[in-house]
């Protein structure tokens, strides 16, 4: 078993429940076990077209599946809740990002770990930080917490402590 990181964020629909449910579909139907998830937050949209606020949050997941398949078990909970990819950076009903895999530094076509602009996004930064401050982003000899501190607290809120 390891331990990997998802970001997600839902500005499209029912916000809050189509996050509560992709945490209950990954843990139903994949061998994955949620172990932690953050607050949620609401979020300003950064790039793309105008669109409305996120909800964001963050979870620690353990598993045994390899970085790999747990990206496709995250894709196919995202289509099962009505993701359809048409614009990048566009809304979206539901998005599911594997941030970290272990310590693992890995780059593919398909996977980049960690996240390639995890480290610059305060909506990822600020739930990840709540759940895993001390957590060393590897590549970068900082820690999650320092990382947060470099970037500009705008546009991110707390909207809930407790969702799950």
């Amino acid at each position: 078993m390891v331990t990997a990181y998802m970001g997600m964020g839902s500005n499209l629909g029912e916000r809050l429940s189509l996050l509560q449910r992709s945490l209950e579909l990954l843990q139903q139907e994949y061998p994955i076990s949620i172990s932690t998830v953050s607050p949620l937050y609401e979020t300003e949209p950064v790039g793309g077209p105008p669109q409305g606020l996120y909800l964001n949050a963050c979870a620690a997941i353990e598993t045994a599946l390899p970085p790999v398949l747990l990206l496709r078990a995250m894709q196919e909970v995202e289509i099962k809740l009505g993701r359809v990819r048409t614009r990048r950076w566009g809304p979206r009903t539901l998005d599911l990002d594997l941030l970290l895999y272990d310590t693992l530094i890995m780059h593919t076509p398909t996977l980049v770990l960690p996240h390639p602009r995890m480290t610059e996004r305060l909506f990822v930064l600020s739930p990840l930080c709540d759940i895993a401050p001390n957590l060393v982003i590897p590549g970068t000899r900082k820690t999650v917490s320092e990382l947060k501190a470099l970037l500009d607290p705008a546009g991110v809120r707390l909207y809930r402590e407790n969702w799950t």
